[in-house]
């Protein structure tokens, strides 16, 4: 009996019930779709196609240890996975339930067809500790905050982590698809990786894809930062944070595996408790998403609607920003931009040339890392949104093109959550100081130093607005839609 194994963000072997239940009658193949064209899903950005490419290779070798074969192929989901499993002769499917609103139309498809076609199907839940529609208020509606949700959430029950599969039989043990299975693409050909110019060496220098990976980034967190995370966290300098957001966001480590084993640390200081708050949010997000499937084009708040947003040539709200790359514009290019003050706002704050260097440290961070500090992912985006007036999709657009943790819920609930439009937002009002918070968090100027060696010398630009007057402005265009 061939059982088909449909992967998605969940590239692991442990704690993956799809996988799983595949598994266990001993034929087992594994399924990844590259899915960009599906009416709704949203194409991968750049440092997230770099990541994937890097994680499939390592999800292959993990599962051939098991005997597993993976099979890559693209196209629209809903019609490449019926066209598989009958070319394969699949009796079963499974596959990890997934929460945006066009992916479980593409699911709910494929469940319909496999009804049809007396094809077993059965989803389950691996990525949140408790499914969105279960999570209600007392009226019976979604939580709006996140204090009296996760007040709710975390007195639940969260199931323990499930095993690996067994090994296949030497029968079914394959390291590609067996007689009768389609042998599917070449990871090669889907060209993910970067190229001229190959951008990604910073990428490659700071993570390694993977469950092994991302497992023991789980074991190094919890063996000695978290215990000092409560403070630890907002020194973007120091290694206080956990690191952990790449991997949870591709499913390499499950919420399960992380909670289970942050509660075998607590009773430590309030670090550990911090940190469980932070899972909290993640979760937060994304039953946002779920009640709110345009999450990333969409202010949950109608009053934000009328706000005099800029959009900048060429990323408008039809027009994604300009990304990562594209000739003149790539930020490595704009950094060494012999008149900075050509640049235009926008091309500024990605290049990280706006004078401000707590702000131009985040932006050269993530051009580097494909990520960046948690505290400066907050400044940076409230400078782009109130001091330079630019809409927050425009910088999420952005984040989601250079970040290797680019996550369809949290990205776009925590752009909004700065901006004031989003659920349980920060007020409007309540606009981060980059001095303020550079002389509070990062006081000696390590990370500065680090990502801005230029910021003492003639060659480092003037500040693109002065705090205090762009300030004023925003505070004048919030006052216009109150």
């Amino acid at each position: 009996m061939v059982s088909i194994a449909w992967l998605r963000d969940d590239l692991r072997t442990a704690d993956n019930p799809a996988l799983l239940a595949a598994a266990s009658d001993g034929g087992a193949v594994a399924l990844y779709v590259l899915d960009g064209e599906s009416p709704g899903i949203r194409p991968l950005g750049a440092a997230a196609k770099w990541w994937l490419h890097h994680a499939l290779k390592t999800l292959r070798e993990d599962l051939m240890a098991l005997g597993i074969p993976l099979v890559l192929l693209r196209g629209p989901a809903g019609d490449v996975v019926p066209a598989f499993a009958q070319e394969a002769g699949a009796e079963r499917i499974f596959w990890n339930r997934r929460y945006g609103g066009p992916e479980r139309e593409v699911d709910t498809a494929v469940k319909a067809w496999a009804a049809g076609a007396d094809v077993q199907a059965e989803s389950f839940q691996a990525s949140l500790l408790h499914e969105p529609w279960t999570v209600r208020t007392g009226g019976g509606g979604p939580y709006r905050a996140f204090t009296p949700f996760w007040r709710t959430v975390s007195a639940l029950d969260f199931r323990a982590p499930l095993p690996a599969p067994d090994k296949m039989s030497k029968a079914h043990r394959a390291a590609s698809p067996p007689d009768g299975i389609p042998g599917g693409e070449d990871l090669a050909d889907w060209n993910l990786l970067p190229r001229h110019p190959d951008w990604s060496a910073g990428l490659a220098e700071a993570w390694t894809p993977g469950e092994e990976a991302g497992l023991a980034a789980l074991d190094d967190f919890l063996a000695g930062p978290v215990q000092n995370y409560d403070d630890g966290r907002d020194r973007p300098a120091k290694p206080g944070t956990s690191r952990l957001s790449p991997y949870l966001r591709w499913g390499h480590v499950s919420p399960f595996q992380v909670w289970h084993a942050l509660c075998r640390v607590r009773g430590n200081g309030p670090g550990p408790d911090v940190f469980g708050t932070e899972i909290g949010w993640r979760e937060f997000c994304w039953h946002q998403l779920f009640h709110n499937p345009d999450l990333a084009t969409r202010n949950l708040r109608p009053a934000f609607d009328a706000f005099p947003w800029d959009y900048p040539e060429g990323s408008g709200p039809q027009t994604p920003a300009v990304l990562r790359g594209k000739g003149a514009h790539a930020p490595d290019q704009l950094a060494s931009a012999s008149r900075p003050d050509d640049l235009d706002a926008l091309d500024a704050w990605k290049a990280g040339r706006t004078g401000i260097p707590l702000v131009d440290a985040g932006q050269r961070q993530l051009w580097s890392m494909g990520w960046m500090h948690n505290r400066v992912r907050m400044v940076t985006a409230s400078f782009l949104i109130k001091n330079l007036g630019i809409h927050w999709r425009v910088g999420e657009e952005w984040f989601w093109e250079t970040l290797v943790d680019a996550d369809p819920a949290s990205n776009p609930a925590n752009w909004q959550w700065v901006a004031g439009s989003g659920a349980d937002a920060a007020p409007f009002f309540r606009i981060f100081n980059p001095q303020t918070q550079a002389k509070r968090f990062d006081p000696d100027g390590a990370y500065i130093a680090r990502w801005v060696p230029d910021a003492l010398t003639p060659a480092y630009p003037e500040p693109l607005v002065d705090l205090k007057e762009s300030r004023r402005h925003a505070l004048e265009a919030y006052e216009s839609i109150r």
